[in-house]
């Protein structure tokens, strides 16, 4: 990930010429073929918060909150250093394809941890000061919603600026080499606070 930050983005105005960005903007933000699939599974969760489904919400929380942890530690940790060592061009390229992606699947599996992940606290009576896990809880709720802010207010803003920057006649390089940075060492602080959750959840889950 240091490598990312090593790395100026000076040469980014000069890669291509003007006619040469027509390929990097032949793309779409969002990409539309897969929001029935997120309205699939956000359906599914409401459904499941309403009907207190406990298989189906520990479903979500699980499955949520595994993609949630892998995909931060995998971005963070293993792509930023591999896009670190890729040429100008090809980072411009791999952002087209990669960013629109994660514009619809952070959002998501975000929305799957946190609406399951509080149904079930409920449910569970761990909301109540009485609960011996408590107190876990709460450390759960202050390291979750720090993701969340981090995800949501910096991560994705960021993500969406990269893909908006990339759809103009002559993109800007600087702007989408900073972008990138910021993208990268977001998604790298949720992953490392992530091993924080698991600990808390594992926690939570044998009191």
């Amino acid at each position: 990930m240091t490598e990312v930050a090593n790395q100026t983005a000076e040469g980014y105005p000069d890669v291509h010429s003007p006619g040469d960005g027509a390929g990097l903007r032949d793309f779409k933000i969002v990409p539309v073929k897969a929001l029935p699939v997120v309205a699939i599974i956000v359906i599914g969760l409401i459904v499941s918060i309403a009907g207190n489904w406990n298989w189906a919400l520990d479903f979500y929380h699980v499955v949520g909150g595994g993609l949630w942890t892998g995909i931060d530690l995998f971005v963070g940790f293993v792509i930023g250093p591999i896009i670190g060592r890729m040429s100008i061009p090809a980072r411009m390229e791999f952002s087209s394809r990669f960013m629109p992606k994660m514009l619809l699947i952070m959002p998501t599996v975000v929305t799957m941890t946190l609406g399951s992940g509080f149904q079930l606290a409920r449910q569970l009576g761990y909301l109540n000061r009485s609960s011996d896990a408590h107190g876990w809880l709460i450390a759960s709720f202050i390291v979750v919603g720090v993701m969340t802010v981090i995800a949501l207010g910096i991560l994705e803003p960021a993500n969406i600026a990269v893909l908006f920057e990339l759809k103009k006649d002559n993109p800007n390089g600087m702007v989408i080499g900073k972008l990138m940075r910021r993208f990268i060492y977001t998604a790298g602080i949720t992953g490392a606070m992530q091993v924080a959750t698991l600990v808390i959840m594992t926690k939570v889950a044998t009191s």
